[in-house]
């Protein structure tokens, strides 16, 4: 182990300027076959530093590296794991704990107490040996010194020590003059002897050279202690005359820190005096416009504002600890708190009467226009028309510009006093609701009246009550409710009632019309239908959303307010309260403030959901293919709508109504489907176009002017697809059980109709279907010719059957005239059977039978007859063929050319 302590000193320690004092060899805890050693370090330098090295021998050679280093000021513990049984494991903690097994106990004893002398002797702080023997730590200690080692000589720690630079200089010089130094080393250890007891007897008579010198130092400092005895006693004279002085400065000390203690206070009390005043006075101004502010005028309404607004900032102020147990801070609060409630019951009565006065101004004009239409004598039908001409509904503008006055103290009443504006939102929506109702109501009985062309029965407007009576009978029970809905609520529903059942009575009349089909009504009809469709949704549409756009405003409900106190009701969407829970302390969320306008909107519009459902199923009982406008123009304004807000009332309210208008549209796709099905033909007419083919044709011209570039194209894209399988099922069943007209001329036919329909309309998404049809129809027409023309020359074709049919068994063609039953002579007697003239009387006659067959409306009668002549000729040509290779030379021709058959069919056709 000495050796490898030199050899680490030499290679490792000495570059780096250190000094090893102890060492270890370890290995990890359970890894004991990689040996290392820990080596306890000083640094020759000063300040020194003390360090544990981690040493390990290198896998390459047989040379030792350094691996990793400590400082031993960042070791917190060392555990011997046992101070009383020999244990070679060890724990060092620095940041992490080191577990350490060493080869034997010795050597780990000796690097404890090691680490130990390096801690008493260089660090301050104290590093805590747990599980360490006493006896060790007490060994460690060198004795006399009372347990510290501050002061002792480094030779304690270690044995050796190494000459500096100057003690070898003077080594060497001394060496220099005793040349035999080292041969005689007796010799020179008697010269140094000498010399050194020279230097004794020197230092000898030194000292005894100098004991005048200390007793001349020592009656110096005699006098010097006298001088200053006398200095002490006139300082002791000093301080008891200046013991007066400190007694008055102290009094006069204590006086001024009474008085800045006094002024503190002083300052203190007027700041908070002037916090109060300043904060919790309302002036005069404002206590009068709270107390008799006019709030119908402009400006009595700014005033009461502002009043309102400083008597909050007022009621909201901060205090600091300690004001509200002040007689004068409470008398100030109870004062705000009755002005706010007086203010605020005034404010809620007013706007009360303004809701009242609004609604009798709208109940007026309501009733002038009814009024007016039921007087006797008038032209029904003449004054409806010349009303319904500008289908509109009354504009609420100059109503909501005058509410909008009292936003602010809407917003004000909805944080002081919450009842009350609930109150008053509840109070608007009962009265605007059934003035909607009213309103929206008659719209719609002018856009049905519009729609049907009919007119009112005049015993609709006889139940009608006088207006002078109606209104002061509504005005008076709402002035008496005081603000609650109770006498109104009685009276708005008698009116309700009478009129309710007055437009019953409206909407059966003209709901018990018979259903009109699609074929009586033309294009004028359906234009008239899309344009009162569409006003009326235009007119919905703004009136929602400006109402919306009021009630968001007026309510103030897209604002984060405190609510005074903890209110809960509950709303149903159909006319209830509406359903809310919130703390006084928490502002209303954003959603729950988007739910209330909802909400309130639901119930203010309740009537234009069935009164739009009406409508349609008016306007799909008028002609079921306006639900093909209705599905272009409400998908139109559901997609604005949903633009704007996806979750406004009128999204919701037109997106309910789109899915009746769908279920309209598909339940007209199904009709159109079944009345194909129940089709019946005539057995004693010929078929033509079948009527659910030109019914398809009419619908597929009307949806494509429709649904140009309209949001539903897929949905008409599916029933082009249910509607072209349909007709095309149905066609090929109307064709087989066809008695009159042959079933490949109702095929031919009906599919060339379609063909063309679709290729006149192109619809991208039938290519696949035009091209089944136009297959069909040249399949179809191909098999009408063959089976119709069939075989004109009949003996001249079983004669030629049999030339093939001897050919087939293996005769030439040139060897078959040599057959008795085929030869020269029998072809010229079978040929003259079929001279010209009656070659043109069998075409005739086949051409009659074709125009028998064929209808007038799809024109193909050229067409087939053009494919007959063609086959002809392709007869013709075959039957030529054959005679020229079975009987070449033989000079036999046919009685009539290709010309004739040209000549034939032509003039047949012309003379038809």
């Amino acid at each position: 182990m000495t050796a490898i302590k030199h050899a680490l000193q030499r290679d490792i320690f000495t570059p780096n300027d250190e000094r090893l004092l102890s060492i270890v060899n370890v290995c990890k805890a359970g890894k004991k076959k990689k040996n290392c050693f820990l080596c306890a370090t000083v640094t020759t330098e000063r300040p020194v530093q003390v360090k544990v090295v981690k040493v390990k021998k290198s896998d390459k050679g047989d040379f030792y590296k350094r691996q990793i280093a400590w400082a031993l000021r960042d070791l917190a513990v060392v555990d011997a794991k046992d101070a009383i049984k020999e244990n070679p494991e060890f724990d060092l903690h620095f940041e992490k704990i080191y577990k350490w097994v060493a080869s034997s106990t010795a050597e780990k004893n000796a690097f404890i107490s090691c680490i130990w002398k390096l801690n008493q002797r260089y660090l301050r702080k104290k590093i805590d040996f747990v599980n360490v023997s006493s006896q060790l730590l007490e060994e460690s200690v060198p004795s006399g010194e009372n347990q510290s080692v501050t002061g002792g000589d480094e030779e304690a720690v270690d044995e050796y020590q190494e000459l500096n630079a100057r003690e070898e200089q003077d080594i060497e010089i001394m060496m220099e003059g005793c040349e035999y130094a080292i041969s005689n080393a007796e010799a020179f250890a008697e010269r140094l002897s000498r010399e050194l007891q020279v230097l004794d007897g020197a230092n000898i008579q030194s000292i005894m050279a100098s004991e005048k010198q200390v007793n001349i130092l020592m009656k110096l400092l005699d006098e010097a202690l006298k001088e200053v005895d006398q200095i002490e006693l006139k300082l002791s004279s000093y301080e008891e005359m200046l013991q007066s002085v400190k007694e008055q400065m102290d009094q006069i000390s204590e006086s001024n820190h009474l008085i800045h203690l006094s002024n503190t206070n002083n300052v203190k009390l007027l700041s908070e005096i002037e916090f109060l005043v300043n904060h919790m006075d309302l002036a005069k101004g404002h206590i009068k416009a709270l107390e008799e502010g006019d709030l119908s005028s402009s400006r009595g309404i700014e005033a009461c504002t502002n009043a309102a607004d400083a008597l909050l900032q007022c009621m909201n102020v901060a205090l600091r600890p300690g004001h509200d147990m002040l007689l004068a801070v409470e008398q100030q609060q109870q004062r705000f708190s009755d002005l706010r409630e007086k203010f605020a019951r005034r404010l809620a009565s007013h706007l009360n009467n303004v809701f009242v006065q609004q609604f009798t101004q709208a109940l007026l004009q309501l009733y002038n226009r009814s009024y007016f239409l039921s007087v006797p004598g008038h032209d029904q039908s003449s004054t409806l028309a010349q009303h319904s001409i500008e289908l509109t509904l009354p504009n609420h503008h100059p109503f909501h510009r005058d509410l909008l006055r009292y936003a602010k103290l809407m917003e004000w009443l909805k944080s002081t006093d919450y009842r009350k504006y609930e109150g008053l939102t509840k109070n608007y929506m009962d009265y605007l609701s059934r003035l909607y109702e009213r309103e929206i109501k008659d719209f719609f009985e002018v856009a049905k009246i519009k729609m049907t062309g009919t007119t009112k029965e005049s015993k609709k407007f006889a139940t009608l009550p006088r207006k002078e009576s109606a209104v002061k009978q509504e005005t008076e029970s709402l002035h008496g409710s005081s603000g609650k809905l109770t006498g109104s609520t009685s009276s708005l529903n008698k009116l309700s009632v009478q009129s309710s059942g007055n437009r019953r009575s409206q909407s059966s009349s003209l709901l018990d019309m018979g259903n009109m089909s699609a074929s009586d009504l033309d294009v004028a009809d359906r234009a008239r239908f899309d344009k009162i469709f569409e006003q009326v949704l235009s007119e919905l549409e703004p009136l929602c959303l400006a109402e919306q756009d009021f009630i968001s405003k007026f309510f103030k409900l897209q604002q984060h307010q405190s609510m005074p106190a903890t209110v809960t009701e509950a709303e149903d969407t159909d006319g209830g309260t509406l359903s809310r829970q919130h703390n006084a302390g928490t502002p209303l969320p954003v959603s729950s403030e988007k739910d209330m306008i909802r909400q309130m909107m639901i119930k203010i519009f309740r009537c234009i959901e069935p009164e739009l459902n009406n409508l349609i199923a008016l306007g799909d009982k008028i002609d079921s293919f306006n639900s093909l406008y209705m599905l272009v123009k409400m998908s139109h304004h559901v997609w604005t709508a949903q633009n704007v807000d996806p979750a406004s009332f009128l999204s919701t309210t037109l997106g309910n109504v789109l899915v009746t208008v769908k279920r309209n549209f598909d339940k007209c796709i199904s009709n159109q489907i079944r009345q194909m099905e129940e089709v019946k033909i005539s057995k004693k007419s010929k078929v033509g176009i079948l009527p659910f083919v030109a019914e398809f044709e009419e619908f597929a011209g009307l949806a494509e002017s429709i649904f140009k570039n309209a949001e539903r194209r897929g949905d008409l894209d599916k029933a082009y697809t249910k509607l072209i399988r349909g007709v095309f099922v149905n066609v090929e069943k109307v064709a087989n059980e066809s008695q009159k007209t042959p079933r490949d001329v109702v095929m031919m036919e009906n599919f060339h109709h379609i063909f063309a329909t679709l290729s006149r309309l192109k619809i991208s998404c039938l290519e696949a279907e035009k091209k089944e049809a136009k297959q069909k129809y040249t399949d179809h027409l191909q098999s009408y010719v063959i089976y119709s023309l069939g075989q004109p020359l009949e003996k001249l074709n079983h004669f030629f059957e049999g030339v093939e049919a001897r050919v087939a068994q293996g005769i030439r063609e040139e060897e078959v005239s040599y057959q008795l039953a085929f030869n020269k002579q029998e072809l010229r007697k079978v040929i003259k059977e079929y001279p010209g003239k009656e070659v043109k009387k069998g075409l005739d006659n086949l051409y009659k039978k074709v125009d028998k067959h064929l209808c007038e409306e799809e024109n193909l009668l050229q067409v087939v007859w053009h494919s007959m002549q063609d086959e002809f000729i392709r007869q013709y040509k075959h039957f030529e063929g054959l005679i020229a290779r079975c009987y070449p030379g033989s000079g036999v021709t046919m009685e009539f050319t290709i010309q004739d058959i040209l000549d034939y069919c032509s003039s047949i056709a012309q003379s038809h």
